[in-house]
C-alpha cells in the first residue's frame, strides 16, 4: 500500500520540498518531455499526492495547448498550484538549472577536446531514452486512452504524425480530438476532480498574457529600430520559445535557423551540442544555454547561455501564468471535460508518434541497439531499477557496444 508523503504548511519548508524534489528530477529525468511526463506522475501523483489522476491529465492537458516545452510547463504549474508564482520558479531552477549548467560547460570543451557528436556513450543514452519514453507512453495510455474510443482516437492520431509530421498537423490533430470528445464524450458523467485553488489573481493573468503578445510583437520591431546584440539575441531565443508547439526537439530546427546563418556558432558546432543535449536530464530547451554560451557573438560564455535560456523560457512563465487562474473554471465544465478527454487521448497518440521519431530512429541503427533498448525496458517496467542507474548502465554498454 502506498502512502502520500505529508505536507509541510510553512510557505519556506514547501519552498525546500519543491528545491529538492525538482532538482532530483532536474538530475535523473532522462528521455525527453514524454519521459518526464512520466517521472512527474510518478513523483508527484502517486508518490507525493500533490495532483490527483485526473487534474494531472488535464494539465498535461492545458499544457498541449500552449506553445514552449510542455513538460516544464507541467512543472511550473505544479510548483504554482504547490507554493505560488516562488514555487513555480523554484521548480524550474530545479529541473532546468542541472542540465543548463552541463551544457553551458560542454560549450566550454568542445574545441578545447573535440567531443564527438556521435559518441559511443551519448548513443548509449539514446537508446536507452527509447525504454524510457516507451515506457512513459505505456503507463499514459493506460490511464488517458483505456477504452475502445479514446484508444481508437490515439492511434488516429499517432498514425496521422507518422505521416504527416509538421507542428501545424500536431495543432490540428489537437484541435480536432478536442472537438470530438466535446461531441463524443460531453454526455458521460463527470468525474470528480480535486479542487484546485490556484494563487494566482486574474489581473495578474491578463497582464501576464498582455505582456505575452506584447514582447512577440514589440521585439522585432525594436530590433530594427536599436542596434544591440543583447536584444537581437533576446528575440531570437523568445520568438523561439513562443512559436514552437511540441517543444523538445521540434524547437531544434528553428533554432539552427536562429543560430547558424547569422554565424553565432558553426554547424558543427550546433551538432555537437544537440548530442550533448540529449545525453543530459531535464527539458531539451536547455539546449538554448549551450548555444549562448557558445557564441561567437555578444553575449557568450556563462552570461550568454543563462541569458539565452531565460529569454527561451519565458514565454512559457507568461503563458502558464496567464492561463492558470482560469483552467479550473473551464475543465469543471462537462462539455470542456469531454474535450480534454479527446485531447488527452489524442496526446497519447502524439506521444507514441514521438516514440518512433525522432527518440526510436535515431537511437536504433542494429539489432544490438534494440537488444539494448529491450534490456532497459525489462529492468525499468519489471524489476524496477532506478532510471539513473539504468541510464549509467546503458551509457557504458553504449561505449562498450562501439569498441566492438
Amino acid at each position: 500500500m502506498q502512502t502520500s508523503v505529508p505536507e509541510p504548511r510553512n510557505l519556506f519548508l514547501r519552498l525546500l520540498e519543491i528545491a529538492a524534489v525538482s532538482t532530483r528530477l532536474g538530475l535523473t529525468s532522462f528521455g525527453g518531455p514524454v519521459a518526464h511526463m512520466g517521472y512527474y506522475h510518478e513523483e508527484y501523483v502517486r508518490r507525493r499526492n500533490w495532483l490527483d489522476e485526473h487534474t494531472y491529465a488535464d494539465l498535461v492537458a492545458l499544457c498541449q495547448f500552449l506553445p514552449g516545452p510542455a513538460s516544464s510547463q507541467v512543472g511550473i504549474s505544479i510548483g504554482i498550484v504547490r507554493a505560488g508564482l516562488l514555487g513555480g520558479i523554484v521548480v524550474w531552477l530545479g529541473f532546468t538549472m542541472p542540465s543548463a549548467i552541463a551544457l553551458i560547460l560542454f560549450s566550454y570543451g568542445v574545441d578545447a577536446f573535440g567531443v564527438a557528436a556521435d559518441a559511443g556513450w551519448l548513443h548509449g543514452l539514446k537508446v536507452v531514452a527509447v525504454a524510457i519514453v516507451a515506457l512513459a507512453v505505456w503507463g499514459m495510455a493506460k490511464s488517458l486512452a483505456p477504452d475502445k474510443p479514446r484508444a481508437t482516437m490515439a492511434i488516429i492520431s499517432a498514425i496521422a504524425m507518422i505521416s504527416w509530421s509538421s507542428t501545424g498537423l500536431q495543432v490540428g490533430v489537437i484541435v480536432i480530438a478536442g472537438l470530438v470528445g466535446w461531441r463524443l464524450f460531453k454526455e458521460e458523467q463527470s468525474v470528480p476532480t480535486q479542487r484546485v485553488n490556484v494563487p494566482i489573481g486574474r489581473k495578474t493573468a491578463v497582464v501576464s498574457l498582455v505582456l505575452f503578445g506584447a514582447l512577440l510583437i514589440s521585439l522585432p520591431l525594436a530590433q530594427q529600430v536599436v542596434q544591440s546584440e543583447w536584444l537581437e539575441v533576446f528575440n531570437s531565443f523568445y520568438r523561439s520559445g513562443s512559436l514552437v508547439f511540441g517543444g523538445g526537439h521540434v524547437v531544434l530546427p528553428l533554432l539552427q535557423a536562429e543560430v547558424v546563418p547569422p554565424g553565432w556558432v558553426t554547424n558543427d558546432q550546433f551538432i555537437a551540442g544537440y548530442g550533448a543535449a540529449q545525453a543530459v536530464p531535464g527539458p531539451l530547451f536547455t539546449f538554448a544555454a549551450y548555444l549562448g554560451a557558445a557564441s561567437s557573438g555578444t553575449p557568450n560564455g556563462w552570461t550568454g547561455g543563462l541569458f539565452a535560456l531565460g529569454a527561451i523560457f519565458l514565454p512559457s512563465f507568461l503563458l502558464v501564468t496567464g492561463t492558470l487562474p482560469f483552467w479550473d473554471r473551464l475543465r469543471s465544465m462537462s462539455g470542456f471535460r469531454g474535450a480534454i478527454q479527446g485531447i488527452n487521448a489524442a496526446v497519447v497518440g502524439l506521444l507514441l508518434a514521438a516514440l518512433y521519431s525522432p527518440v526510436f530512429t535515431s537511437a536504433i541503427n542494429a539489432p544490438r541497439d534494440l537488444a539494448l533498448a529491450l534490456a532497459a525496458f525489462g529492468l525499468l517496467a519489471f524489476w524496477k531499477w532506478p532510471p539513473w542507474l539504468v541510464v549509467i548502465l546503458a551509457a557504458l554498454a553504449g561505449a562498450g557496444l562501439a569498441l566492438l
